[in-house]
């Protein structure tokens, strides 16, 4: 029985908390599926997730994992993340698209972090950095992806990077687009990883692994370089903006999605609001 003090889930709040899949040593690890496009269809559940490492899955994890049915993981993870945290073998043997993706404003921030501590605001900017560069260097790699996504015919697709949360979270916001999702609705997922990360888990044991004893501060300070906040996706359509005047122009001619291959790609992910 439900405590009588506990404050109701509106249907959203359960919608969103049953995206996180909490799985023994996953990092942000969600379904992505199941928002409503504009024109009164939704995406289909248990077809696209998204995470950060796998490389701390435990043997239930990997259980877990393997009821997904993930056909194809595209890692966008740099070498040395890769060395550092390798991908487990997975029952299934899902594919491997490798696609390592280093903003330039990242690199700065590394060799920084490594140099002394970084404040709040320099720590927001950087993250901002990062998400501009994103949009505006890594247009091809991103194709990469929708051209492996497309070819996808079964099973589930999961894109990831460390955390999961800046290369993934434009990773997902793309596809969201693509597929039809209102930017509102992006946002709302991107903005999720703040609910799904382990602040006292996977956030510390980063902080201690990487030697930055000196993010060591206030959960705000953290969460700025281990969260994400609207201005940081907000900052990708900006620069998009600058150059494409929109997302739908950026998906068609920097991305190259032209309307037939969304329309391949709704007919696979894109089901009826009733279904």
């Amino acid at each position: 029985m439900s405590s009588g003090n506990a404050s109701p889930q509106v249907p959203g709040e359960v919608a969103a908390q049953r995206r996180i899949l909490r799985f023994e040593g996953a990092v942000n690890l969600r379904d992505f599926g199941g928002y409503a496009t504009e024109d009164g269809g939704r995406i289909a559940t248990g077809r696209l997730y998204r995470c950060g490492t796998l490389a701390d899955l435990t043997d239930g994890g990997k259980r877990a994992f393997a009821e997904l049915d993930v056909k194809l993981i595209c890692d966008l993870r740099r070498g040395d993340e890769k060395a550092a945290e390798p991908t487990p073998e997975l029952a299934g043997a899902p594919g491997r698209l490798e696609i390592p993706i280093d903003p330039g404003s990242a690199v700065v921030m590394r060799e920084r972090l490594t140099e002394r501590g970084l404040t709040l605001k320099e720590r927001i900017d950087f993250m901002v950095g990062i998400n501009r560069d994103l949009a505006s260097n890594h247009a091809e790699d991103y194709a990469r992806m929708f051209e492996r996504l497309l070819e996808l015919e079964d099973g589930a697709f999961l894109v990831h990077c460390s955390a999961g949360k800046d290369r993934t979270g434009f990773a997902c916001a793309l596809i969201l687009h693509a597929l039809g999702v209102s930017e509102a609705t992006v946002l709302e997922d991107y903005l999720l990883t703040n609910e799904a990360m382990d602040y006292e888990g996977y956030v510390q044991k980063r902080i201690r692994a990487q030697l930055w004893t000196h993010l060591e501060a206030d959960r705000e300070s953290t969460m700025a370089l281990f969260g994400v906040r609207p201005e940081y996706l907000r900052s990708a359509y900006d620069a998009i903006a600058a150059e494409f005047e929109g997302v739908e122009h950026y998906i068609e001619q920097a991305i190259g999605l032209d309307s037939a291959a969304r329309q391949r790609l709704r007919s696979r992910y894109v089901v009826s609001a009733e279904a």
